[in-house]
Parts: C-alpha cells; structure tokens; sequence
C-alpha cells in the first residue's frame, strides 16, 4: 500500500494522459477541473492523513513501476487468486475484467492505473466517510464504495473516481435480548448485533459464536456485511430465518447530501426501506448495521448424490425429477448449495462411480436435527422413485456429518473457490410453480441454463423462511424472493485480453437462461449473483419495487453522487470507453 504522494502532475506515474476538458462529465485525472495537489494534501489533513494514493495491485511485477519489487511479486501472483488479498489490498478487486486488465501481475502485459480509483479514502469513522464525500461533491468527483472486493458485477471499482475504503470499519457489538431503536427509543426483543459496515462475514460468524448466536450471512468468509444487505442477501440460514436485508433492524449511513443519520422503521423510513435490498453504491455509504442474531443451531451435514451416466438417453428427466422435489426438499427442513450438470468429471472420492457423471450433487444441512438417520427419511420418496423409474441405471446415495455450531460447520463448508479470474455470472429465481408445473419445461429449461459449463447451481436459500419474513417496515427486496425456492446460477470464464470471447461469453449465458426466463415471467434475479446486462434490469432486479426505489434515489441524491451501473436510477450518466463518467447521450 502506498501513502499520499502529491508529487506528479497530472498523476503521470499512473499513466493518465487526458489533460483537456469534457463538458458534462465528472472531473478525471487530467481533465482541467482535476483537484491540484495541494487540494488533495488538504483533503488529506482533514483525513488526518488517511487518505491514500495506491499504486496499481499488480505493478510491483512490472519494471519501469515506482513500486517494481522482483522479491514480492511471486507473493502476489500466488495471492492474486486468493479472496483475501483482494479483500487487503484498497483497490483490487476478484475479477479481473472491471479493472480492464490494466495491470494484472504479468510483467509480459500492460501495467498502468487507468482501470482504478487514484485516491482512496481509508475510512474508519462515518466521518471520514462523510468528508469524502463532501469533497467530491464539491469538486465534482465521480465516488466509488469498497470494502472486500467480493463484487460479481464490479461496482467496487471505478477509474477516476475517490473511493471509499470500508475495510477496516469492523467494529462489533453484541445485544443480549433486547435492541432500543435510535429515535422513538422503541424497544425491540430479541438479541441482536452492530456491526461496522465493512465488517466481514467470518468475522460476525466468530463473534457471535462466542454469544452461541449466530447471524444469516454470506457463503463466503470474504463477503462484506454493506454490499451483501444492500442487495438482500441469501444464506443456508434464509430458509429458516429470512433472507439478511429482511434481519436488519437499524442502520447508520451517510447520505449524498452528507449527512450521518441514523434509520430504522420509526425515522427515515423511506430510506431504511431502500438500503435493504435497493443495490450498493446508491442512496449512501452504510456506516453501521444493527441485525437480528438467532440462537446457533447443531448442524446435520449432507453430502449426497443422484446420478447416472452422462450418455443416458433420461439424464434431463432424472434432472428434472430431482430439482421438482426441491420444495419437498426444503419444506423438510434441508437447504444449501447443489449442482445440476448433464455431464461433468466426478469430483467424488467414492470407489466404484464411473469418471463421468451427469445428475445431482447437493450440499446441504438441516439445522437443530435430533434423529441421526434425518436424511435417509427425507431423502425415501426420492430414493424410491428412482429405483422405480431408473432401476440399475441411477444411483442415489448420501453421507452425513454433524456439527455442534453453525460456525463449525461453516469452518468446514465455507466457498473455497478462486479470484484472479475473468468471468460473469447469470441467474434466476424460480418458484415452486416453475419447479413442480411442467417437467418437460423444467428440463428443457435446465439443460439450456447448463449449457455454458456443463453445470448449473442451483441454491436452495428461499423457501418458507423467506416467503413469509416481516422485515420491519418492509425493504426493497425484489418481490420475486417471497415466491422463490431456488436461486439456479450459472457461470463463464473468458481469457483476458480478449473482447469477442467476453462478448461470445456474455451472449451465451443471456441465451441459456431465457427458457428459465419464459418458465418464470413474473421472477427475476438476485442483484448480487447476476449478469450485469439483463435487458430488463430494472425489473429483473427489483419487479415492482423500481419505481419507489427510483423515487427515493431522486430525493435522496437528486444530482447523482453516487453512480454504479446495473444500479436505480443509473440513466443519467454513461461511463465512456476511456473510464470517464459522463452525462448521457441517450
């Protein structure tokens, strides 16, 4: 991490090169509105020397870069796919495509700091949240919000742009059996916990173990408890306790207009509504979080599988079969992560599989479960259908573990997946009509959605807890969600550098989830695991809850502070090819 240097004009050393004026923009390095460097200094002392000017995350192995380091840079290529080093670093983020590849840890490419923020504020009060934004808006800077970087449609990261560092704003505090509302001093029953607004998952897991609590969060240790709540958030736990947004009882955020304020049902409704579900980057920078905890439940752990072999003429109807049974499957108590695929290597180490299989694999728990053989009895009907229709052909089988917390479960089942790649995500909700209506469609439909990998996740994280939630005071949650069972994810990586197999990848997986889409016209998707360029996104994201969610960002930021894209009420500006925020054409 590099301190605050005020010595290069025109931030040459980050290779940005613009040096005359664009009407209707946001001012840009370069450009003749730019702060000077004294400006900056200032804003730095203001900061208390907390404000920050990085280098690019991959220019230490670039010779010709001030921070060239031949010793570090094998440590960051091995961090690089790494969550957590992104999560450190204040720029980086887990992708590589939303900074444009403009330096990657590749000394054979190119390096320069044109696809990142320049300067970052390293906030650790809602004062220092507040202070940058001020200055933004009084010299007309475009803002960008981080905390871990955990970003699958890359509103993390912006050029040009002051960002606000949620990194190390974690701080924690627990409430045993009773919560007092900020402002009409309601008292609400029930434990609960406050926690800064870039605290990580892993960490409220931890803390509220210590309580024997726990929290509905994220799948990821990485995961940031802002970004995750403003777009809903759902979790092993959503079956039971609703989705995160629909947990959350107070907030403490900063608004475009620069004011710390604190809401909840009986102040600010409006907003507190919106930060729950309406999308990161957009009505404020959320600075507390106050959630409901629940009693730690015991973990039964369920590993299990339906397969058969990939060239079996009935691979879409076993498909089919097994993803209609999700409701059942949910409304007994089970939920967790699965995948769909209509042939793929066996990833088991269980003897006698053949090395290709296609069918279902599920990764599942059901919470506070005292009979050991649980599993086996939700899992009979299924079982017994199978024999019936595919007898010798598929197999059907589980294992079972058990946990005494949820955080020890979690230790062990956490997302383990890599970073450092280029890749875009699709989804859908779909509801227990699509899963149970029509098999032939369902099947069609999910042999479309896996068609990019080979295999489609398909997240059972809605269901009863969700459907009926009582958010106090409501939240922007998308509709879609209080119908929903499943939440079907399918993903594509791309090489880097390479335009036509971006658009080639995006176009593919827009293609394979339209039968989803005609077997759920009323549905939509979940903002946080989407394609960035659904058509109808507005809707798609937030179904009737746009328009309000639009109304409110016009009140609260009516000169559009805040700017991300997909994001409510984004139409007014365009980001050009260059990184430069500008008025739309349109």
């Amino acid at each position: 991490m590099v301190q605050l240097s005020l010595s290069l004009p025109c931030l040459s050393g980050l290779a940005f090169v613009r040096c005359t004026p664009l009407n209707g923009c946001r001012a840009y390095p370069g450009s003749h509105d730019w702060p000077s460097n004294a400006v900056w200094k200032g804003l730095n002392e203001t900061l208390g020397g907390r404000l920050l000017a990085p280098a690019p995350p991959g220019a230490v192995c670039h010779p010709g870069q001030p921070t060239y380091n031949a010793d570090q840079c094998p440590n960051v290529k091995a961090g690089w796919s790494s969550y957590d080093w992104h999560t450190d670093n204040p720029v980086s983020v887990m992708w590589d495509q939303f900074a444009n590849y403009t330096c990657l840890p590749d000394p054979k490419g190119p390096c320069s700091g044109q696809g990142y923020p320049p300067y970052v504020v390293n906030a650790t009060t809602a004062e220092h949240v507040k202070h940058g934004i001020e200055f933004a808006r009084k010299h007309n800077i475009r803002i960008n919000v981080k905390n871990t970087g955990h970003d699958y449609l890359g509103r993390s990261i912006a050029p040009g742009a002051l960002s606000i560092w949620m990194h190390h704003m974690n701080s924690i505090e627990y409430h045993a059996d009773e919560f007092k509302l900020d402002g009409s001093g309601k008292v609400l029953k029930g434990s609960a916990v406050t926690v800064g607004g870039g605290t990580q998952m892993y960490d409220i897991y931890r803390y509220t173990d210590a309580h024997n609590q726990t929290v509905v969060g994220g799948g990821g240790k990485s995961v940031g408890v802002g970004g995750f709540i403003s777009g809903g958030g759902h979790s092993t736990l959503a079956p039971r306790f609703g989705l995160a947004a629909d947990n959350v009882i107070q907030i403490e955020v900063v608004t475009p207009m620069c004011k710390i304020l604190t809401v909840n049902e009986d102040q600010h409704r409006d907003l507190f509504w919106a930060l729950r579900g309406g999308g990161g980057s957009t009505f404020g920078i959320m600075t507390k979080i106050t959630m409901w905890t629940h009693p730690t439940p015991k973990i039964t752990d369920v590993k299990w599988m339906a397969i058969t072999d990939p060239k079996a003429p009935f691979v879409s109807d076993l498909i089919s079969y097994i993803v209609s049974q999700m409701p059942y499957l949910m409304d007994s108590g089970m939920s967790g992560y699965n995948l769909v695929s209509t042939g793929m290597p066996n990833p088991t180490p269980f003897p006698g599989l053949p090395t290709e299989i296609a069918g279902f694999m599920g990764a599942n728990l059901i919470q506070n479960a005292d009979d050991p053989n649980v599993a086996a009895k939700i899992f009979k009907p299924l079982n017994d259908t199978l024999k019936e229709k595919w007898q010798g052909q598929a197999v059907m089988f589980q294992t079972t573990e058990q946990y005494p917390s949820f955080l020890a479960w979690f230790d062990k089942n956490y997302d383990q997946g890599q970073a450092g790649q280029s890749s875009y995500m699709v989804s859908r909700l779909l509801d227990g009509k699509a899963l149970t209506g029509d098999p032939e469609a369902l099947g069609k439909a999910l042999k479309a959605g896996s068609a990019p990998s080979g295999g489609m996740l398909v997240f059972m994280v809605a269901g009863k807890g969700v459907q009926d939630a009582k958010p106090r005071g409501g939240n922007a949650v998308n509709p879609a969600w209080r119908t929903a069972y499943v939440h079907a994810v399918e993903g594509m990586g791309f090489a880097p550098f390479n335009k036509t197999a971006e658009e080639e990848a995006i176009k593919l997986l827009d293609t394979s989830f339209q039968p989803l889409r005609a077997l759920t016209p009323n549905s939509g998707a979940y903002i946080n695991e989407a394609l960035p360029f659904e058509k109808d996104w507005q809707h798609t994201f937030w179904g009737t809850n746009y328009k309000r969610l639009l109304k409110i960002k016009r009140a609260v930021d009516p000169t559009d502070v805040f700017w991300c894209s997909p994001c409510v009420g984004n139409d007014r500006w365009e980001e050009r090819p260059d990184g430069r925020l500008c008025r739309s054409s349109k």
